[in-house]
Formats: structure tokens, sequence, C-alpha cells
């Protein structure tokens, strides 16, 4: 009995010891299973022999990390709260202490769902979800972005579901702001030009007479409503400024409203190319006006290009009806304010659109344009508009071959610019240094 009793104890305190026994220094076999059963005592076992004694208490005592939350524990985590480690020589530290443990389990992370191409671990459902192919761009990964299979990355997601969206560097990327800028140039002279060509071609008044309009025949015009479109448009224009001027992401938003702008007057250059309208006004004065040369052609070309084809500049067209690109400017100046200030900002947000729907309405009160002219230049912006910014916002063209394909354009400026740009305003002069603390 006393052979048979003493035979048990010591199986007992085998199985004891087994369990007490840190893990790294069994054999591979009984260590993957070890790790498992690590319990808050073993994890505090092994973050003295690590040398991090200091941290026993927050890791094991009030956060209770046993063995298979200790090898899914991220730079992040104790970056970020409720660990919030402040000490960087610790974190490195650690986390090169965990990377080991994670070689030493590389099988039970795969059982967990996490990648064993990375030694520190990552889940490649989780990065698939969260990133998909947005990180790449042009086919290399953009600049501010981290590597795809990282659980250190910024963006993961929560046990709840949620994901974590950190504060992402978005890179102004300035010289592609230039090309934008250089290419609503090219499209602004290249309308003038077409403008120039189209007012050649104006059917002559008293053969073709102005065309049904409801909204033209039935309300008389006011001959000083077409000077207040353009007021409206210029302070809608100065508004812009000032928000363009002040926003964080200032070089993004000038490349956003430069390559809508000259997407759409390119449109717009087709449009009326293709088909000649009746002027819709008899007060209108135009006839077909031949230019001698091309070098005459160029030269009212830059006339309308310097004074923005506004009537207050003293610049007058005709024939370029379908469509209205004073409608286009004044929608697409209303949109982007909106857009780009807080949605508290109601102020702001209602003098905007006042000043888009009486700029439009002052259109046709003056008999300038018909109401098809007005009604396709609004639809046409806004629906651009708000394409061009869902496609950036969700990265939906990324997943689309497609896509890529029939807007490269689109595709080539906003590849690195990652989901949503946030309204962030700060003072972009040194001087005063009031404005940079009242601003930034």
């Amino acid at each position: 009995k006393l052979v048979s009793s003493s035979s048990q104890l010591h199986r007992a305190l085998d199985v004891d010891l087994s369990e007490v026994q840190p893990c790294h220094k069994t054999m591979a076999g009984n260590n993957q299973l070890c790790i498992r059963r690590w319990t808050t005592k073993n994890v505090a076992k092994w973050l003295k022999e690590e040398g991090f004694c200091e941290y026993v208490d927050i890791l094991c005592n009030r956060h209770r990390l046993d063995g298979i939350t200790l090898l899914t524990l991220t730079e992040f985590d104790l970056r970020s709260p409720p660990l919030e480690i402040k000490v960087l020589g610790d974190i490195k530290r650690l986390m090169l202490s965990i990377r080991k443990l994670q070689k030493q389990h590389i099988e039970v992370l795969e059982e967990l769902g996490y990648n064993s191409d990375s030694p520190i671990g990552t889940m490649s459902s989780t990065v698939g979800s969260l990133q998909g192919t947005d990180w790449f761009c042009n086919g290399e990964v953009p600049r501010d972005c981290g590597p795809v299979t990282d659980l250190n990355a910024d963006q993961y997601q929560y046990a709840n579901g949620k994901n974590k969206h950190p504060m992402r560097r978005l890179d102004p990327e300035y010289w592609k702001t230039v090309l934008s800028c250089i290419y609503v140039f090219i499209v602004f002279g290249f309308t003038s030009f077409v403008m120039v060509i189209v007012h050649e071609r104006v059917p002559d008044m008293q053969t073709y007479p102005p065309l049904p309009d409801i909204f033209l025949d039935s309300v008389p015009r006011i001959p000083w409503a077409f000077a207040m479109t353009e007021v409206c448009g210029v302070i809608l224009c100065y508004i812009w400024l000032l928000v363009l001027l002040l926003h964080r992401h200032r070089s993004i938003l000038l490349r956003r409203l430069c390559s809508l702008m000259g997407t759409v007057f390119l449109l717009r250059c087709f449009t009326m190319f293709v088909t000649s309208l009746s002027v819709p006004g008899q007060h209108l004065q135009c006839s077909g006006k031949l230019y001698g040369n091309v070098w005459a052609k160029l030269q009212r070309a830059f006339a309308i290009w310097s004074g923005f084809g506004m009537t207050l500049t003293g610049v007058h067209t005709c024939g370029d009806y379908m469509f209205s690109g004073h409608t286009v400017v004044l929608t697409m100046l209303n949109f982007f304010v909106t857009e780009y200030t807080p949605r508290s900002w109601n102020f702001l947000h209602t003098l905007s659109w006042v000043l888009n729907l009486f700029g439009i309405f002052f259109i046709l009160a003056a008999h300038e344009h018909y109401s098809i002219d007005v009604f396709i230049a609004f639809y046409i912006t806004t629906r651009l508009f708000l394409y061009y910014h869902t496609l950036a916002n969700t990265r939906a063209y990324q997943q689309s071959r497609r896509a890529r394909i029939w807007f490269p354009m689109f595709s080539f400026f906003e590849c690195n610019v990652n989901g949503t740009v946030p309204n962030e305003y700060c003072w972009p002069f040194s001087k005063p240094t009031i404005m940079r603390k009242l601003i930034g």
C-alpha cells in the first residue's frame, strides 16, 4: 500500500510539474499542446524569465492574458488602450520575445486562422476583409500604407466586428495636383476654341426661331438676371477658395475639382459642337461670325479663355447652349463647399445652396439658356460628383478591372487616397501665430 501511494503521488506531482514547467523548455510535440493550457500564472512566469517583471501585474493580474491571448498580442495592443505601455524600448523587446514564441507555436497560430508565412502571425481572413486589393496602386504598395501581412498595421478588426480606423497620412502628391491643373487649363482652352467654331455655325434667327420652352414662354425676361448669375458664381468661388486655403488636404481637393471640372467641360465641348441649337431669345443678336484664319480664331479663343467666359469681363458668346457652363460651375462649387465642410456648418451650407439655386434661376430668367440646357448641366454635374466620390470613398473601383480600364484618369489620381478625406483645417502659413493656434 505504501509503495502504491508513493507511485500515485509521484504521478500527480509529474502532472503538476508539467503544467508549471515552461513550454519552450519541453519537446516540440508537447510544446504546442502546453501553450494552449497556459494560465495567467504560466504567462507571468514566462514574463519574469524574459525580464519583464514590471508588466506581470498589468498583463496577467489586470487583463488576464493566458497562453493563446499572449500569442495573438500585437504591438498595436501594447501601445493602445487599455495597456498603453509608454516605454518604447520595452514595447520593442516584448514584441521580439512574443515573435520568438509565435515561431515556436506556428501550428497553433495556423489552427487559429493566422498566416504562417509571417512570424508575427497575420490573420489572412481579417486582412483580406479589411484591405482587399486596396493596398495596391499601379501594381505597387502605396507609400502611405504599411505591409499587408502585418498584425502591427494600424487598421484591424475588433472582436465585436467593428473596424478600427486609424489616423492615416494622406499623401498630397503635389505633382498629380499640378497635372490636374494643367489638364483643366487645357480643357478650358479647348472649350474656348470650340466656342469660336460653334459661333460660326449659329443657326439664322429668321430661319430658325427660338424653340418652344415652357419656362421661357411663361417667365418674362429680366435683363440684369444673367449678371446676377455671375455674381452668385463669384461669391461661391470666393467661399470655395477660403475652404480650400484652410483645408489640411487642400492638394487632394484641388486635384478632384480640376479633374471633375475638366471632364464635364470636355463633355460639353462635344455636345455643343455636335448639335447647334437656335438662340433661346430674340434679344440675343447672334449670327454666324466667320473668322478669317486660324490665328484670328486663336485670338478670339484666348479672349474667351482669359475672360473665363463671363459677361462681367466683357465676353459675349453665341451658340454654346448644350449644355450650360454657368450651371456646371455653380453646381460644382456648391457641392465641393458642402462636401468638404463639417455637416454642422448649416449656415454655410444653406448659403451655398441658395447661391446655386438662385444662380440657376437667374440663368433662365435672363433667357440665356433653354431649360433643358440647365437641367442636363445640373444632372451631369451632380451625378459625376457623386459617382466620383462614391468610388473614391469606398475604393470599389480597385476590385473591378473594367472600372480601371474605363476610368484610367480617376484611378491614376485616386490610387493613393485611402478612404474618405477628413474635414480637418489648419492655417497654411507660419504667421501670424494666433491664426495657426486658432485654426490648427
